[in-house]
């Protein structure tokens, strides 16, 4: 699948923490390693997946109050292991408590460096941050929040959302994180789903200039909800004397700022609940993804351990929300090792489409994560805003959420990364808070793989009878064969559907629905949901093969393929481009792309409508909303749109799809 782009050198290789565990344990190479953490240990009677997520407890300096009897109880089978029975923990003191200590040399360190959107910039210390999360902790407290209740998060990315997430944590309640950009109705779902009586929220954020008010939605969430009985309300915008208050409301420096500064960390079973993450779906009931405190902290601490290279002096930033997976999974692995978050509340492309360029320059920034989209988007704009800032201080470059493009990688690679920086491209999900697939920064990779498994994760590509079909380098399901650490308990409305979401495909095996590959250099890739697998005429392709194809055209800068209703084949291809700048529109561009995708694909596969726009419906996170574009393409009802950043793009693809019929 293509050639190597980026080969480490010898002395890159050689200083990552991935090579310094291989010397500690006498591992020779990047096979071996994979062998030795996913498969039989030599000489051991247990598992590599025993070993290894025994090992790293105390390679990683993760602090139990009190030991584990035992590596896991799977008693009842992989979908309900418990892991570290007997052991006490609790992420608050991994990630906060112990770097505050008096004699430690990260109690003054920067644990969180913040910018808004207008410019305004804030530095918090471990010492700041262990003050202001136990006053959190104690406000819950005086608020009737006792251990295992639920208590949500509808907030801006500003600082205080690192400390309510360790409050919470501190007291043993379960944090619900709920992405800002969500309407009334998908908070009232979470809320009302997750039954939590205390909900943090701010009068608002800014977004590409404008002030975004938050407190409307949450009074009218928390009325359909109707489970929360106090609300902790964050000054973001100076608005909270002109919003609607209730007698619910207090204002956050009543509630948290007057709390004592003192508080004592609760120790928690190692399977005591952390977290309830939702899945990022807005249609149907909501699948609330159940976290445990021992299972998250080593999870996330490995990844940004050995995937991501964190080493002291690192700033790490990864676009995202704290209401997805992605937001916790940055703040829990920086902080277990005292390092540095940077978090940004705004829009990728204010004032200008070099924002994110001008704040890892200014910033120092070394690692640096954002998905294929919003790549594709700033691509858009050419080299000349990067070539304006010095990037050198990036380390490693992340991506996940989406299958990449060969162009759109290369363009990360070469622009962003100087032609030196590995991506780190990810894939796992809500459900393991963490990855599947994760390249290692000391491999040679190809444009858009994954790598291959994760450290201590046995998964597997399989057909539709559950055999192996990996080695064989055919396209089949990922899939898990055993659980890890942090695999969710199980869904928060209950083990029925649990089971039957992931783990009733297979016998003993987790479906996880992405299409996978392994090539003939042992490299992974993933080719997007099975089951949003295109069937035309009895033949199956993944939309994100037609948009590759699309994309590898140079007048196309973003694709989106749906299938549609066929009278002949049942289904058909219809594709909606973004052009690059400069680019005219016409039929004989039209044509042209229909024929590359036949020569890319096969002629079936040729898009029987393509469908020029100017952008696509997209969540605040980058990703394309296919259900909408597929929507507006068939005038079929979408459903909720409330996490769709931009909704009038559905209208002006649904003209735009309406006149190319029409033509």
């Amino acid at each position: 699948m293509g050639e190597f782009v980026h080969v480490p050198d010898e002395a890159f290789v050689e200083a990552t923490n991935v090579a310094r565990f291989m010397r500690t344990y006498d591992i020779a190479d990047y096979e071996e390693l994979i062998a030795r953490t996913t498969g039989q240990v030599d000489g051991e009677p247990a598992s590599g997946i025993d070993w290894f997520w025994d090992e790293i407890v105390d390679y990683l300096d993760i602090e139990f109050y009190e030991p584990y009897d035992q590596i896991r109880d799977d008693t009842d089978g992989p979908q309900f292991t418990r892991w570290y029975p007997g052991g006490t923990v609790n992420l608050a003191h991994n990630v906060v408590d112990r770097h505050a200590a008096l004699d430690s040399e990260a109690r003054n360190r920067v644990a969180c460096i913040w910018e808004g959107e207008p410019g305004e910039q804030r530095h918090v210390t471990y010492h700041d941050l262990h003050r202001q999360a136990n006053r959190v902790a104690n406000a819950l407290r005086e608020r009737g929040i006792e251990r295992g209740d639920t208590v949500g998060l509808y907030m801006p990315m500003v600082p205080e959302v690192v400390s309510i997430l360790y409050g919470c944590f501190k007291l043993g309640a379960i944090a619900v994180p709920i992405f800002s950009g969500f309407g009334v109705d998908a908070t009232a779902t979470r809320i009302a789903d997750s039954d939590c009586s205390v909900l943090f929220t701010a009068d608002g954020f800014y977004r590409r200039g404008d002030e975004i008010r938050l407190k409307d939605a949450v009074d009218e969430a928390i009325e359909q909800a109707g489970s929360v009985t106090d609300t902790v309300v964050f000054d973001r915008l100076g608005a909270v004397d002109e919003i609607p208050w209730t007698d619910r409301d207090e204002r956050w420096a009543d509630a948290v700022g007057t709390a004592d500064a003192t508080f004592e960390t609760e120790r928690l079973d190692a399977n005591d609940e952390s977290m309830l993450l939702y899945s990022s779906g807005t249609t149907g009931e909501p699948k609330g993804i159940v976290h445990t405190h021992a299972g998250v902290q080593v999870q996330t601490a490995k990844e940004l351990h050995f995937g991501f290279d964190l080493q002291p002096a690192d700033r790490f930033f990864w676009v995202s929300d704290i209401g997805w997976m992605m937001g916790p999974w940055t703040l829990i692995g920086t902080h277990t090792f005292g390092g540095t978050v940077f978090m940004y509340e705004g829009a990728p492309d204010h004032p200008g489409p070099d924002r994110f360029w001008d704040m890892i320059e200014r910033h120092g920034l070394t690692q640096f994560g954002i998905s294929p989209t919003a790549i594709r988007a700033l691509r858009k704009h050419g080299t000349g805003p990067l070539e304006a800032h010095d990037l050198s201080s990036l380390r490693l470059l992340g991506s996940t959420g989406e299958p990449w493009d060969d162009e759109s990688w290369r363009w990360f690679y070469e622009h962003v990364g100087g032609g030196e920086t590995p991506i780190i491209n990810i894939s796992g999900g809500t459900e393991i808070c963490g990855c599947f697939l994760m390249p290692m920064p000391i491999q040679p990779l190809k444009p858009c793989t994954l790598g291959g498994p994760g450290l201590g994760m046995d998964v597997d590509i399989v057909d539709s009878t559950g055999e192996s079909v990996a080695d064989d380098h055919e396209r089949g399901f990922l899939v898990a064969r055993d659980s890890c650490p942090s695999t969710t308990k199980s869904l928060w409305s209950g083990d029925e559907r649990y089971l039957e979401e992931y783990w009733s495909t297979w016998e003993d095996c987790w479906d996880h629905g992405d299409w996978a590959q392994k090539d003939e250099d042992g490299l992974w890739y993933l080719h997007g949901r099975a089951d949003d697998a295109l069937n035309v005429a009895g033949r199956k392709v993944g939309p994100a093969e037609v948009e590759g194809a699309l994309i590898a055209h140079d007048a196309v800068n973003q694709a989106a393929a749906v299938g549609v209703p066929d009278d002949t084949t049942g289904t058909a291809v219809a594709a909606f481009v973004v052009l690059e700048d400069g680019v005219e529109a016409g039929e004989d561009l039209r044509a042209d792309l229909r024929s590359q995708v036949g020569r890319e694909l096969g002629k079936p596969f040729r898009p029987r409508d393509v469908v020029f726009v100017d952008g696509f419906p997209k969540t605040q996170s980058g990703k394309i909303v296919r259900r909408a574009v597929a929507g507006a393409y068939t005038g079929e009802t979408i459903g909720d749109t409330s996490s769709i950043e931009n909704p009038e793009t559905i209208d002006a693809l649904a003209a735009a799809a309406s006149e190319q019929r029409e033509g």
